[in-house]
């Protein structure tokens, strides 16, 4: 009887030890807990699902970051959704960025300064004296949005000369067509803004931007007359745009300008635009012409109704005529989102009589 008792004990402890193997077993070959990250997440909508917050990427350089700062301003102002603002900049402007935020009424947004490394541009771009503020290399950031230290999957870039007058989350939940890496603004759309264009010679074709006499511009196969786009306000799907390789693409039409000066800066669009233009030639869903009013910089003389202006979702000074010099025009559109600058270097340059 004894002897029976011990083998249950024996066989009892066997089972359970035959248990736990087996239970250990399986832990092992669960899928691991997902980590938190020190950044939030987003997506763009799909599915019904909105996104946490609206990721906007604008560059802020040393002479113009003020500018940025306007923009920055512009946008947090016009809408209740949560903001994230990547600020790009060279490596000496890194303190400027963090002064101008922390020491004014910009103070609360939710913001990452992102450092641009130049040298990616190495034997891509040129010098080249007509319009040397088209060089600068914060111009190609927008090329290199995924090598950033960027964590969200969908953003918004908006250039430095744009006032934001609408909800920012309305353009970010623009639904992208498949196979779309981005959606821009056509320089054709806008039906109120053509005499404007016209009386001041903006180019809104393709022949404004790149120089047929090449073979390697006639080798596209793309029409001289087709619309072009404007670049300076995208969204962008960070997943297509790897998959796509777009910034690959880019490089290979900056490294072929290089070689050949297929699109100098003394046309229209300098070189930081018309890589776009090849790349995404009938390839990009179009955003909603109040969402990219432009042309307000390329001329003095050139003025829109009061009332289109108000109506507009964002204000584009597109050109060189900044609304932060002289001369310029409507410049209290921008002026009303102006942030004074805390260190003094950035001022606002205006003639006696004002606007």
């Amino acid at each position: 009887m004894a002897l029976l008792r011990k083998v249950n004990r024996i066989l009892l402890t066997l089972l359970l030890v035959m248990a736990c193997l087996l239970l250990y077993s399986k832990l092992l070959k669960a899928p691991p807990l997902p980590q938190q990250s020190e950044h939030r997440e987003d997506h763009a909508p799909v599915g019904g699902q909105v996104a946490r917050d609206i990721p906007v990427v604008i560059c802020a350089s040393e002479e113009r970051m003020g500018a940025a700062m306007a923009t920055i301003n512009s946008v947090r102002s016009n809408t209740d959704a949560a903001v994230f603002f990547y600020i790009v900049t060279l490596r000496d402007a890194v303190k400027l960025v963090r002064q101008y935020v922390e020491d004014t009424v910009l103070r609360g947004i939710q913001y990452k300064i992102v450092e641009f490394n130049p040298m990616v541009l190495r034997g891509k771009v040129k010098p080249d004296s007509s319009r040397p503020d088209l060089l600068h290399p914060l111009n190609f950031v927008r090329f290199y949005l995924p090598l950033l230290d960027i964590h969200h999957g969908r953003v918004v870039y908006l250039d430095d000369d744009v006032i934001v007058q609408g909800d920012i989350r309305d353009l970010f939940s623009i639904r992208l067509q498949p196979g779309h890496a981005a959606a821009f603004a056509t320089d054709c759309d806008l039906p109120s803004t053509h005499e404007v264009v016209r009386s001041v010679a903006m180019q809104t074709t393709y022949m404004g931007f790149l120089d047929y006499r090449k073979q390697e511009v006639r080798d596209l196969g793309i029409r001289p007359s087709d619309c072009s786009f404007n670049p300076g306000v995208f969204v962008a799907d960070m997943m297509e745009w790897r998959k796509q390789r777009i910034t690959k693409q880019l490089e290979r039409w900056m490294e072929e300008n290089f070689r050949h000066n297929i699109y100098s800066s003394a046309i229209a669009g300098g070189v930081a635009t018309p890589p776009l233009l090849i790349v995404f030639h009938d390839k990009f869903t179009t955003i909603e012409p109040s969402w990219n009013v432009r042309h307000l910089g390329w001329s003095p003389d050139a003025r829109y109704s009061d009332n289109f202006l108000q109506e507009a979702n964002l204000l584009h000074w597109n050109g060189r005529f900044k609304p932060w010099n002289h001369p310029g025009v409507h410049l209290d559109l921008w002026e009303k989102w102006f942030v004074p600058d805390p260190n003094g270097k950035f001022s606002l340059a205006r003639s006696e009589g004002g606007d």
